[in-house]
């Protein structure tokens, strides 16, 4: 590190480390990586930069810059990420919330005809994004967020408690849908939304650093083929769906035209719609019950 000891000095070498890592957004993540360390607004920086910092400053930021080197993400160091204008706590307990499954949200708020005495259910929860910005929209829906991981249902029962929507959710742990089958559930539900494992054994070894080496597996591989979760919902689904209820899921690129022909055998749905996102990727499928 540079002798002379400033925020400017300090912003160079974190610069210059996260570029030679290749972590691809160096500037701007040097930026955010000192500001949390140092606790100010990023925008501050600039104007502090001849301000002197003290050795246990150097250290601290050099803890977060070889955390981030070492191509942990940034939503991990930094221990939030923004998912629908809310900033949701997030660990290598659950996945990183996405962009693109905003989405979901939009999809179930646009076409679910949730009322006051509607039931939704959220399957593979993971950080609560999806069931707690549902709840801060949807008033007086009932909502059930439910996840196999324990530590994933903790992040999110903090994430709610943030964002004081505790009281309007029911967390449950178990496979899929099964807890719905112990509370004796069939033919009660709306709306089912779930962003499901979807990336397929094969792609595992070609994804990026931060998402291979940090993330957890489990929400992120689907299977041989990347939409046997998918291929599970669309079979148990309709035991709980209402008449007209919706199975609102987030898919893979190219998956859509493999899940309509699955729709098609298991039968009991009407024709999947398929959303795409604003890449013009096939992003969501919705499945409405029969009946």
């Amino acid at each position: 590190m540079a002798e002379s000891k400033t925020i400017g000095t300090l912003i160079a070498w974190a610069q210059q480390s996260l570029d030679q890592a290749g972590t691809g957004n160096a500037a701007q993540e040097t930026l955010w990586l000192l500001a949390n360390a140092l606790g100010l607004e990023s925008h501050h920086l600039a104007s502090k930069a001849e301000q002197p910092v003290s050795a246990e400053v150097w250290a601290r930021v050099g803890s977060l810059v070889s955390r981030r080197v070492a191509r942990e993400p940034l939503q991990y160091i930094l221990g939030t990420q923004e998912f629908c204008g809310l900033e949701f706590h997030v660990s290598p307990a659950v996945l990183i919330p996405r962009p693109e499954t905003e989405l979901l949200v939009q999809e179930v708020v646009r076409g679910g005809g949730l009322n006051k005495d509607a039931v939704l259910v959220d399957v593979g929860t993971g950080s609560g994004c999806v069931a707690i910005t549902l709840a801060t929209i949807l008033n007086r829906t009932r909502i059930l967020a439910m996840d196999h991981s324990p530590e994933a249902l903790a992040v999110a029962k903090n994430n709610a408690q943030r964002h004081a929507v505790d009281d309007k959710i029911d967390w449950m742990e178990g496979d899929l849908l099964s807890p719905l089958r112990e509370r004796e559930m069939a033919g009660a539900v709306d709306v089912i939304v779930s962003n499901p494992p979807y990336i397929a054994e094969v792609d595992w070894a070609d994804l990026q650093p931060e998402v291979r080496l940090f993330e957890p597996r489990l929400a992120l591989i689907g299977g041989q083929k990347g939409t046997e979760f998918h291929e599970r919902l669309l079979q148990d689904s309709r035991e709980f769906l209402v008449p007209g209820g919706l199975l609102v899921m987030e898919i893979g690129q190219g998956q859509a035209s493999a899940l309509r022909r699955t729709a098609e055998q298991v039968g009991g749905y009407a024709a999947l719609q398929v959303v795409e996102d604003a890449a013009g990727i096939e992003r969501v499928v919705i499945a409405q019950r029969l009946g």
